[in-house]
């Protein structure tokens, strides 16, 4: 599947800005881990995976991650793109756990890069580009800042990829100050 093919899929079940932006967002970080993780190879694949991570839910929420693969696989989309997308809804909505890298990765940056967006907002430069990790850390640890962001997720999905917390935020606040031009 070609990056524009996906997009066209995206854009057939999600049009608001926000799902649009998360999906771009998430897109480039997984693009990003590809590279730093010795996966160049397969960029363009990491980062289809992380484009098409929410297909479904905006107009399925209930069914997130398993209402999209019924919609990918009507799509022809390759069974690989399926199941990782999938795997990122482990353990809340399928029992699909992730177990290549990519899919760890994407089971661990999804909830955080929505964190990580929250914080930018609150910047006065509304971007990444000026975050620290000290800072992002901070948010973090405030339960009631992007309440709607699983912490518990994360810490789960730092674990699985058998990362220290701070590793993990470091990284993919790091692939978003990378991407961030791409998501907007």
């Amino acid at each position: 599947m070609k990056r524009q093919e996906a997009w066209d899929l995206l854009c057939q079940y999600n049009q608001e800005d926000f799902h649009l932006h998360h999906a771009k967002c998430v897109e480039g970080t997984m693009r990003y881990f590809a590279r730093t993780l010795g996966y160049q190879q397969e960029e363009e694949f990491w980062g289809i995976v992380g484009l098409l991570h929410d297909l479904d839910y905006e107009k399925f929420p209930d069914e997130h991650c398993i209402k999209s693969q019924e919609l990918m696989r009507s799509a022809g989309v390759d069974e690989r793109i399926v199941r990782a997308t999938a795997s990122h809804g482990w353990g809340h909505q399928v029992d699909i756990k992730p177990e290549h890298e990519m899919e760890k990765v994407l089971f661990a940056v999804d909830e955080l890069t929505g964190l990580i967006g929250a914080a930018a907002l609150m910047r006065p430069s509304k971007s990444v580009q000026d975050m620290e990790l000290k800072s992002l850390k901070k948010k973090f640890k405030d339960k009631k800042f992007a309440a709607g962001c699983s912490r518990e997720v994360i810490a789960k999905g730092a674990e699985l990829l058998g990362w220290d917390l701070d590793k993990l935020l470091a990284e993919t606040l790091a692939a978003m100050q990378d991407c961030e031009e791409s998501c907007r």
